[in-house]
């Protein structure tokens, strides 16, 4: 009896072990998928709440075209900045810590653009808020590839893209709920920022290191258990011992020259590729500029604001697909598919300007269209590839020329797009056009070079395409 006693209070102190650990497990996931939710949110958000305030601070400021193109690229070019820098603070002092500052950059930039007394002023808050988005560009994808298991990979680094959306969406929401708030209304929309900064720096609080990076800096019983934590069921031995051969090749940082050398060379191609073409693609003209695009095709103020609201929904809803399906599907067929998707859709946009007759719906469904396949597609995939194509030794590195080639193209069409399109009679259907015919060379340069990473540990990347 005393023996059936003692097993029957073993068994329950199992099942209360095994609970406990289920639990932690749970909760330390929910801590992950918060810190992509939120990073990303910031990054969306910071990048289209001027999209609905545009009209207002224009008119308070009394700006001219290439000024309202300078508002936009001014936040874009701090995103240059902090993408070029990111990979110091990433390396130096871990990628969790450099997003703590990143959260503190946001809430100032918040404050700033929401209190700026000039355009001068303004434009330095917005150039803050883009070296925060720069950096969280880099370092918060390469944070969630490095600690998430392979076969979950592409959905949590998702959680980033789905953060920017979700981000995006709420900029529009609030710029639209915020319309008939007076004549600082735009103000209360870069003020509305500032929440979302301050949750995101109590959520990095809770969470632990990157376990490639504390093997980089030799912390080797720090990366055993966080990587026990994330991954209980596999060899932690043996995954610390792929991650430190991985390492083991450069014992440095190096050169930036070398990363264009064999057998560098690939890896930065493709990833150059798709930070460029991501923005080739002209997403960044529809999130910025959507709502002076309708206006153009006859829609009010109001109106034109709400269409952007369905435009965010459709990235949110879109974005969702892709991650259920990215890590099943892999990146590539994914990629194929909606780069084409987009190529019809811009088509048919690019047609309702040349053709004339053509109703002001069309302009609205093309725009749809052209969301749904990106969100489903290259936005989905780009920030997971380029978070995990690189090699050990070079991915903070890596991320951050490919993330700064993204940048680069997005602040030089988004300054040129009012300027262009203000300069010639339809001036839109110009850029389009250039969109249109920059998609198509993208897809037969991904089916020819972009390679599979789905399932595959980051390790198992770098041996199968050095």
């Amino acid at each position: 009896m005393h023996i059936l006693q003692m097993q029957i209070k073993q068994y329950w102190s199992l099942e209360d072990y095994l609970e406990n650990k289920k639990r932690e497990t749970m909760k330390k996931e929910i801590l992950y998928f918060l810190v992509a939710l939120l990073g990303g949110m910031l990054f969306g958000y910071d990048t289209a709440v001027i999209n609905g305030a545009m009209p207002f601070f224009t008119a308070y400021f009394q700006l001219t075209d290439a000024m309202v193109g300078w508002s936009v690229s001014s936040g874009l070019l701090g995103c240059i900045l902090g993408a070029a820098f990111a990979s110091y603070p990433a390396d130096r002092i871990g990628r969790r810590e450099t997003m703590k500052i990143v959260a503190i950059l946001f809430f100032l930039s918040s404050l700033g653009t929401a209190f700026a007394t000039n355009f001068t002023l303004f434009v330095w808050a917005r150039i803050l808020g883009g070296i925060a988005v720069g950096i969280v560009s880099v370092t918060l994808p390469i944070y969630v590839s490095e600690i998430t298991p392979p076969e979950k990979r592409g959905r949590s680094t998702i959680n980033f893209q789905l953060g920017v959306v979700v981000g995006i969406l709420l900029a529009f929401f609030v710029d639209y709920i915020l319309l008939d708030t007076g004549e600082y209304n735009w103000r209360y929309m870069f003020l509305s920022m500032s929440l979302p900064a301050l949750c995101f720096g109590g959520v990095l609080l809770k969470v632990s290191r990157s376990p490639r990076w504390l093997v980089s800096q030799k912390r080797i019983e720090e990366a055993s258990k966080v990587l026990r934590e994330q991954q209980p069921d596999q060899d932690i031995n043996r995954l610390l011992q792929e991650i430190e051969q991985s390492l083991s090749s450069v014992s440095d940082r190096l050169p930036w020259q070398a990363l264009f050398r064999k057998p560098y060379l690939k890896f930065m191609v493709i990833g150059l590729a798709v930070g460029v073409f991501s923005q080739l693609s002209g997403i960044a003209i529809v999130m910025y500029y959507a709502t002076d695009i309708f206006r153009s095709a006859g829609f009010e103020t109001d109106a034109a604001i709400g269409q952007t609201v369905i435009i965010g929904l459709t990235n949110l809803v879109f974005t969702l697909l892709a991650k259920s399906l990215i890590d099943r599907l892999g990146r590539r067929r994914l990629l194929l598919t909606g780069t084409m998707g987009m190529f019809v859709s811009l088509s048919l946009l690019t047609a309702s300007y040349f053709v004339a007759g053509f109703p002001s719906w069309v302009l609205l469904l093309s725009l749809i269209c052209f969301v749904a396949c990106f969100a489903s597609s290259m936005g989905a995939v780009s920030w997971v590839l380029l978070s995990e194509i690189f090699p050990n030794t070079i991915r903070s590195q890596g991320m951050s020329l490919g993330s700064l080639s993204n940048w680069m193209v997005n602040g030089t069409i988004s300054f040129l797009f009012p300027i262009v399109a203000g300069a010639f009679d339809q001036g839109q259907k110009y850029c389009f056009l250039f969109f249109a015919l920059s998609i198509f060379i993208s897809y037969f340069f991904f089916r020819r070079y972009l390679f599979e990473t789905k399932n595959k540990t980051l390790e198992e990347i770098e041996k199968e395409n050095m």
